[in-house]
Order: C-alpha cells, then structure tokens, then sequence
C-alpha cells in the first residue's frame, strides 16, 4: 500500500471513497421503475422512491467501498493505477475501516429495506437480501465476481432488470415482461460503464490475475461489445414503442441515444486514462439521460395519452 503524506480531509476522502459519479448507475433503475409503476398506478409515491433510492445508493456505495479495500488487498490496485484515487492504495484510509464503512453502508441499505418489505411483502424481502449478497459478492469470497467475465452480466441484472421490477412491483404489486425489458434497457449503459472501466484497466488487471470481459476481448472487441450494447438500448426501446401505451412513451429515452454514439467514437481513440475516465463519466450521463427519457415518455403516454 503506497503511503501519501497529503491526506486530504476526511470530507474529500469519503468523497472519493464512495465514487459519487457513478452513482446514477443505481438511482436511473429506481427513477425509472417509479416511472413505469406511476405509469400504471396513476399516482405517485415519493416514500417509495426516496427511500429506494436511499438503499439502492447505500448497496452501491457499500459495492465501491469494499472494492476499494478489496482490490488492495489483493494487490489489483498498486501505485501505477490508472484509475480515479483509491482511498486504500494512498494509504489516506485503512482496509480495515474501509470495510466498516462499507459494512455500515450495506447496514443502512437493509434498514431503508425494511420500509420497502413492510409495503411489498417477502418478494422485496428477497430482492434486498439477494441485491446485498450480490454486492458483498462482487468483490469478496471465494469467486469475486469483479475478478471474471461476469461483471457486465451481473450489472445488467442488478442495475436494471432487478431494481426496475422491484420499483414497479411496489408501486403496482406486479411485474410484466415489458417492465422487466426497460429494466435491461436501463442496465445495458451501466454494464458499459463497467465495460470501460475494465477496458482503461485492463492490463492491470491481467496482471493481478483477472479474467474480465474486457481482457478476454481485447480492446477492439470491447469497442464492438459497446456498439453492441448501445444498440440493444435502441433495439429495447424500439420493442417497448409498438407495444401500446404507456410503453410506446419509452422511445422517448432514444434522445440519449447520440450521446452513447460519441461515446463509442471517442473510445477509438482512447489512448490515456484521462480520456477513459472521461468516457466512463459520459456513459453514466448517457444512462442517465436516457433514463430520463423513457421515464418522461411512460408517464405522459400512461397519464396523459
């Protein structure tokens, strides 16, 4: 672990800790199954979404934190990371409370959870359970799923399909195939931020001993994966369009849609971590805004038609 005598206060150090600008990755799920589930209810519960988004940002931050001292530990990040800071490797904070910090995070995510389970019943019950685990999970154990191929497949999954239904069955007490589709619309850009982030880190990590997606592909087919996720956003919104109201609202979230496609052109020429990390901002704006979108589309198409 490198030492760094210039600790900044420990304000600016949580900042960095918690990674506060991938945030919208957790909170675009939430927006939009409050949109599909006002959509469909026909009224709006804000208790739901605070509190949802409370827990969802809490899951995440407890996800970087654990990662931050994981990835030290085991000798993934070392002084020649590309990366944003990690608390950890510049020695401003300890593995140790790191983890408590993250402990404590996750705690926080299953306090907001009870709200939620005294309103949905054991079937959000077993989404908070098994959304916790899998961000425990990502890092930690025996298998981390942050050390595989199956990081974007799990994002895809956790920051889409699963929060989006859990948001509509809240609002509705159930879940349809097409709420469970915006879901992975929504997932697909948070996979790629992932995706980048692996790409910029990736011979790093081949050296710590990973086995990501993006070392597997390789930096060209890690170009064509992002292609092709942008164009399962657009193909997924596409489907939603000609499937009535409110879901036709959806094609609305194609606004974003450039804003993935100068993403991919600038990784072309990606040659420095200064322009990965920029990358990896725009394509979080890029989920967000299409997020957005979509939710704005359901709601006037469902309240408004």
């Amino acid at each position: 672990m490198t030492q760094t005598p210039s600790r900044p206060g420990w304000l600016a150090t949580a900042w960095y800790a918690i990674r506060p600008r991938t945030l919208p990755l957790s909170l675009s799920p939430v927006l939009a199954g409050s949109a599909v589930g006002w959509a469909q209810a026909g009224a709006p519960r804000p208790d739901i979404t605070l509190v949802a988004a409370l827990s969802a940002a809490a899951i995440q931050v407890g996800t970087n934190l654990q990662n931050d001292a994981a990835d030290t530990l085991n000798a993934t990040d070392q002084a020649d990371r590309l990366g944003p800071v990690r608390v950890t490797e510049r020695g401003w904070m300890t593995a140790r409370q790191v983890l408590a910090a993250a402990y404590a995070s996750f705690a926080l995510a299953v306090l907001c959870g009870l709200y939620l389970v005294a309103i949905g019943g054991w079937p959000i019950l077993a989404i908070g359970l098994v959304s916790v685990a899998a961000g425990y999970a990502y890092s930690a154990g025996p298998r981390p799923i942050s050390r595989g191929p199956l990081g974007e497949l799990f994002v895809i999954l956790f920051f889409g399909v699963v929060p989006v239904g859990g948001m509509t069955y809240l609002y509705t007490g159930g879940v349809t195939a097409p709420a469970l589709l915006l879901g992975a619309v929504v997932g697909l850009p948070a996979a790629a931020v992932l995706l980048v982030n692996n790409l910029r880190d990736r011979r790093n990590d081949a050296r710590a001993g990973r086995r990501t997606l993006a070392i597997l592909l390789g930096r060209d087919g890690s170009r064509r994966l992002f292609s092709g996720l942008l164009a399962g956003v657009a193909a997924g919104l596409l489907a939603l369009g000609v499937l009535g109201a409110p879901w036709s609202g959806a094609v609305l979230g194609l606004v974003g849609l450039p804003l993935g496609v100068r993403i991919w052109r600038s990784l072309a020429e990606a040659d420095s971590a200064a322009v990965y990390n920029a990358c990896l901002g725009r394509t979080a704006g890029f989920q967000l805004a299409l997020t957005l979108g979509a939710g704005l589309g359901l709601l006037l198409a469902g309240l408004w038609p």
